[in-house]
């Protein structure tokens, strides 16, 4: 996970604000969404393709056509959000900013041959 940010609307400004955030890293060649408001905005069709980064989007009620993405939503649900119960949305922000740490940085993962995503990262950056 290279960035996030959490809104309590399904507003555009927040994409925006992660996706500056992730180009810090570098830029893809495509970027994979839903069709969701956000992400067919103008703003942010725009904010892509004045990176050059191609668009790719799901099909209508297709979410196995990301299923990296819903894998990482599940693993956030179900090992953190729904163990938690956040009572407020700042302690929401918190507990889930703490998440993508363990995530990036100390759960290792499977598919990865049992490495974090931060080591994964790191070794085909040098």
């Amino acid at each position: 996970v290279l960035a996030w940010q959490t809104s309590t609307s399904l507003d555009t400004a927040f994409c925006l604000e992660a996706l500056e955030m992730a180009l810090q890293f570098g830029k893809p060649e495509i970027f994979n969404t839903d069709q969701g408001s956000q992400f067919t905005s103008k703003a942010f069709t725009g904010m892509l393709k004045d990176n050059g980064i191609d668009i790719s989007m799901d099909g209508r009620g297709r979410c196995m056509d990301n299923i990296f993405t819903e894998r990482l939503w599940r693993s956030l649900k179900y090992e953190n959000v729904y163990l938690m119960h956040y009572e407020s949305v700042p302690e929401g922000r918190q507990g889930i900013n703490s998440y993508f740490g363990f995530f990036n940085d100390d759960r290792l993962h499977q598919s990865l041959k049992y490495q974090t995503p931060a080591e994964v990262y790191f070794q085909r950056a040098s």
